[in-house]
C-alpha cells in the first residue's frame, strides 16, 4: 500500500470545480456524477474503460448501472473525504465519457 493522500482543502476543491465537467456534484465528502448513454452496451463499455483506469490507480469508484445509466461516486475513505485521487479519477472519467454520454 502506498501513502494515503490527504483530504483536499477548500481551495483545492474550488480548483477542482474549475477543471472537472460541470455535471460533477460536490457533496460534503464525495464527488457524484450521473451519466446517460445511448445503450446498455455503451454504458458497460464506458465502465470497462474506467475500471482499467481505477485499477491502475488502485482507487475504485462506488458506482451503479441500470440499463443506459451510470451513477458514480468518488471519495477517499482513508482520507475521510475528497483527495487528489478522486480528482484525478474524475478527470479520467470525464475523458472516457467525452463524446459517449448524452
Amino acid at each position: 500500500m502506498g501513502d494515503v493522500p490527504s483530504k483536499l482543502e477548500t481551495r483545492e476543491i474550488e480548483a477542482a470545480r474549475r477543471v472537472l465537467h460541470t455535471d460533477w456534484h460536490f457533496e460534503s465528502d464525495r464527488l457524484r456524477r450521473e451519466l446517460r448513454f445511448r445503450s446498455f452496451a455503451e454504458a458497460f463499455g464506458f465502465m470497462a474503460e474506467v475500471a482499467v483506469h481505477a485499477q491502475a490507480m488502485n482507487h475504485h469508484p462506488e458506482w451503479s448501472n441500470v440499463y443506459n445509466g451510470v451513477v458514480i461516486e468518488l471519495t477517499t475513505h482513508d482520507a475521510g473525504g475528497l483527495s487528489s485521487l478522486d480528482v484525478e479519477l474524475a478527470e479520467r472519467i470525464d475523458r472516457a465519457a467525452a463524446g459517449r454520454s448524452d
